[in-house]
């Protein structure tokens, strides 16, 4: 057999970066095979570098609400390139963006830009630990926050236990101050809050665990950790990163009228560029430098090129009518997918909201996945594996993991959707 130009390009490549990608999910390492090389997108498809075309639900893990290369955005930064591409300073256009998140985005009144997911919520912890003048944070297992240190760390043998470092080079002393809770669990939180209840800072939260497949908050859990803060005085800190404009236009906290402290943002807010941001109440926000005392910094924070991506991406996405178009459509094939699934008498378990999905494989029909621990008990990984290839070969583009989310755009009409549904039914009619 011939090998194809990402076989060949992934051999280079795994001489040149460690595994061959610069982010672990992309190897493939969890679905096997060969990670595709892709040469460009456009509107709801990506291209490869053997000119294979895919409808593409990854969507660069999210930010790309409006589809590839959408139009409007291109041209807006075509412009601004010819202007610069960064200088280190002020512009009108971190104003505008700044002024628009607020707008949108219910519980936010100040925003500082940075430049991704893990700046983000770094430098909300550490905001939280310096305006409570606390040093532990709850996080929980399967939620995903970046790669700092002090979130690199899994539970122990109870929600009691002090974290472990889940990678070498995260030092015990640092996982030492981050305590883990199953998700979905109110009791797990209130005991950690009881045995240490001076020294929280701050309780960071996926609203949906988007990290471990795709697993939606149970009523009242968020309201509940909200209330679980206010009572300890510790800050509640949404990581909104990947539901940010996804799940509806201001967000989880606008979907499930929250009101946390503080927000991470990123991905929709960079359309489709690096991009990062922690906002929340004025007052707290204030800690941070120049005007408080909370050091952070960045060279590119608030760059010209992601300012303006963000800005059209946004503009466009709040015009009326287009969030409603895709969510109906993301509902239409999480529907698709559920009723392909239970006439080919595969157990899967599905889930969405705005415009992210996801589904699971299931070990055992019936089964709950409401945390993390059910999650790895009860998805297929194997299955999904073969799923995600034979969805490949007919030009679908899933995410390569079972625990990842996937999303929709204002680019997938109902020519991709039943297309997509056309290939779901082949394939599960194939799966044993």
């Amino acid at each position: 057999m011939q090998t194809s130009k990402s076989e060949k390009l992934f051999q280079q490549a795994q001489a040149l970066t460690p595994g061959g990608v610069n982010s672990p999910v992309r190897a493939f390492r969890s679905v096997g095979g060969t990670p595709r090389f892709i040469a460009r997108g456009e509107g709801a498809y990506v291209w490869d570098v053997d000119d294979n075309r895919y409808i593409d639900y990854v969507l660069s893990w999210g930010p790309l609400t409006l589809g590839h290369a959408h139009p409007a955005v291109v041209q807006a930064l075509q412009e601004a390139v010819t202007r610069g591409t960064s200088y280190g300073a002020p512009t009108e256009l971190e104003n505008q963006l700044a002024q628009l998140v607020v707008d949108t985005v219910p519980s936010v009144e100040m925003v500082r830009f940075v430049n991704s997911g893990t700046e983000a919520t770094m430098s909300a912890l550490r905001l939280a630990r310096a305006y409570t003048g606390r040093e532990k944070i709850i996080k929980f297992a399967g939620c995903y926050h970046g790669h700092a240190d002090m979130l690199l760390v899994q539970a122990g043998s109870g929600v009691a236990t002090l974290g472990l470092p889940d990678s070498p080079g995260v030092p015990a002393s640092t996982a030492a101050n981050t305590l883990t809770a199953p998700f979905n669990d109110l009791d797990a939180v209130r005991q950690l809050f009881e045995q240490n209840p001076d020294s929280i800072a701050g309780v960071i939260v996926e609203p949906i665990a988007a990290n471990m497949g795709f697993v939606l908050p149970g009523d009242g859990y968020l309201q509940g950790l909200h209330d679980l803060c206010r009572e300890y005085g510790a800050l509640f800190i949404l990581d909104e990163v990947m539901t940010g404009f996804r799940v509806a236009p201001g967000g989880a906290q606008q979907r499930w009228n929250l009101d946390p402290d503080l927000t991470c943002l990123g991905k929709v807010i960079g359309g489709g560029l690096p991009v990062g941001a922690y906002a929340g109440k004025r007052e707290i926000m204030q800690t941070v430098a120049p005007a408080g005392p909370m050091y952070q910094a960045g060279t590119l924070s608030g760059n010209p090129l992601a300012m303006t991506a963000g800005l059209v991406t946004i503009w466009t996405l709040i015009e009326p009518g287009t969030f409603e178009r895709i969510e109906q459509q993301t509902q239409k094939l999480v529907d698709g997918i559920a009723a392909a699934a239970q006439s080919a008498g595969i157990a899967i378990h599905t889930g969405n909201a705005g415009t992210m999905f996801g589904f699971y494989f299931l070990r055992e029909s019936g089964a709950s996945i409401t945390n993390y621990d059910e999650a790895k008990q009860y998805a297929d990984t194997e299955r999904y594996g073969r799923f995600f290839h034979a969805m490949l070969e007919q030009g679908v583009y899933f995410a390569p993991s079972q625990f990842e989310a996937a999303f929709l755009s204002s680019a997938h009409g109902d020519d991709e959707i039943q297309a997509t549904l056309a290939a779901v039914e082949k394939t599960l009619g194939m799966l044993d």
